[in-house]
């Protein structure tokens, strides 16, 4: 397993996931979005696996602000998203091709 975990220091769910990975003894790297964002392959990876719209943090203060709620042209969202990784609904855990958003034990179970 090649587990990477993007997401916030101070985001609660990506504690949680780093926890789960820990007290399973199964190693990865975390990534913290606020001092480096997903690459725009790495994006690509990630949204093959799950919903592109998943990637969004819909109640976040920047996805009213910038008025994404507006915006339907995916290359344009995606843009966004690269350049703004507050957007981004957190803790992205990724394991070769497959990928989740959230927290989600249930699926990174079938993945041991």
């Amino acid at each position: 397993m090649n587990i990477q975990i993007f997401g916030i220091d101070k985001c609660f769910d990506t504690k949680k996931a780093q926890r789960y990975f820990k007290e399973r003894n199964i190693k990865f790297q975390f990534i913290d979005l606020n001092i480096k964002g997903l690459s725009k392959r790495e994006l690509e990876s990630v949204a093959s696996a799950v919903a592109f719209n998943d990637l969004f943090d819909k109640k976040s203060k920047s996805y009213e602000r910038l008025n994404l709620h507006k915006i339907s042209g995916r290359s344009t969202r995606e843009e966004i998203l690269l350049n703004n990784p507050e957007l981004y609904m957190t803790p992205i855990v990724r394991n070769g091709k497959f990928a989740t958003v959230g927290y989600k034990p249930e699926i990174w179970e079938t993945w041991e």
